[in-house]
């Protein structure tokens, strides 16, 4: 059941595959945004530090806050002024956007 997985078996892969896409990339401005080097160790920080905001949502209505809050992870994160800037952001298929690269499941669209 995908409820008992550890956040970190989900968030692994999708970091190490991230940064093996920019290394193949050759995107050294963005794998040198996304590392963060501590004295003792030097860490590819694609997710934001701390818990996240992984909670199971109950009621209809908390729905926008938390996608708001999603959306707003590249500004919080500084990749972008605004959530709309960052390409990879469902935000813009959202608003419109259809030419975003990942297009969102459209069952309300």
């Amino acid at each position: 059941m995908l409820s008992d997985l550890e956040p970190l078996s989900l968030l692994r892969p999708v970091s190490d595959a991230a940064r093996e896409y920019l290394q193949r990339g050759q995107s050294t401005r963005w794998i040198d945004r996304l590392t963060v080097r501590y004295p003792s160790r030097t860490v590819f920080r694609f997710w934001q530090p701390g818990g996240g905001f992984d909670r199971n949502i109950f009621r209809e209505k908390t729905v926008p806050g938390v996608i708001e809050y999603i959306h707003n992870n590249p500004v919080r994160r500084g990749l972008a002024d605004d959530s709309l800037e960052w390409k990879w952001s469902s935000a813009r298929f959202w608003a419109g956007h259809f030419d975003a690269p990942i297009r969102m499941d459209e069952p309300f669209v």
